[in-house]
């Protein structure tokens, strides 16, 4: 099973949870830890992984050969991100804006476009106790992170279990984070700014078809804006954690809540089992549709 812990804005305890989560699961065979959020990973912080391997990742951006162009602007007409020009006798490109899709090449009338290798990051890969840890990592200055993250996602394990640790927000690279999972875990907090991002969130995995539940991060009395709104809306409230100074003096040392507390860890496991039930009715739902 494939779960992508994510959240409609920054801070609401999402690393804590997935790697929480993944140490809570790392007895049991094949489990992987895949660290998505690529522009600012910090799953290492908690899992404290030793890296064996290193791959460059790169996307192809266009090389005009001037000798062959005849400054048609046919490539700028097609690219959707403006990432070549036509001005007075020269193409200027700026692979920055470049998504590698290849239309320029494709379109161009005289041939005169070739591919040209671009790094926009890295993966690292190594292990984290029993855990098989994989993060990527943007290169400084490069604007285009979903490739990064689908080079990282390739690196699955075979079978077991992959937690996903998906960047924050819900733009391109949560969703190519999210995307094919079987079940994603939305990490909020009760508050105004929690609940808005919250419903983008869940706008954007029920677009995905992908089964969501909720995880209330420093839950408060009296604050139950997130509950009604799940009650509203159908979706399970996984899990409750509360606003807690020593959760908060662990979480600044580095320390999981898995390992701050033998409880928590008993707990996340059992949130595993609750989000494989859903999911086996979810299947169960579209087996009889």
């Amino acid at each position: 099973m494939i779960i992508s812990v994510a959240s409609g804005k920054g801070g609401t305890g999402k690393t804590t949870v997935a790697t929480s989560m993944a140490l809570a699961l790392q007895a049991c065979d094949h489990v992987t830890f895949l660290d998505c959020d690529v522009e600012e990973p910090n799953g290492h912080i908690f899992l404290n992984p030793e890296f064996t391997e290193t791959e460059n990742i790169y996307i192809e951006v266009p090389k005009i050969d001037p000798g062959k162009c005849n400054l048609c602007g046919r490539c700028a007409e097609v690219c959707a991100f403006n990432a070549l020009l036509v001005a007075g006798e020269a193409v200027i490109t700026f692979p920055e804006l470049c998504h590698g899709c290849g239309g320029c090449r494709y379109f161009c009338p005289v041939g005169a476009i070739s591919p040209e290798p671009k790094q926009i990051g890295t993966v690292e890969r190594g292990v984290a106790g029993r855990l098989a840890f994989v993060r990527g990592r943007l290169e400084v200055g490069a604007a285009l992170s979903p490739p990064l993250v689908d080079a990282v996602r390739k690196n699955r394990g075979p079978g077991g279990i992959t937690i996903v640790d998906a960047p924050p927000g819900t733009s391109c690279p949560v969703i190519h984070s999210v995307r094919g999972t079987d079940f994603c875990l939305l990490v909020t907090e009760p508050t105004p700014f929690g609940l808005n991002d919250l419903d983008l969130a869940v706008q954007m995995v029920r677009s995905l078809g992908v089964p969501c539940g909720v995880l209330i991060n420093r839950a408060r009395e009296g604050w139950g804006i997130i509950e009604k709104y799940c009650r509203q809306e159908g979706i399970t409230v996984m899990m409750k954690i509360p606003l807690s100074q020593e959760i908060a003096e662990a979480y600044s040392r580095g320390v999981s809540l898995a390992k701050f507390d033998r409880g928590w860890n008993d707990a996340f496991k059992q949130l595993y089992r609750e989000i494989g039930g859903l999911v086996a009715n979810e299947r169960s739902h579209c087996n009889q549709r």
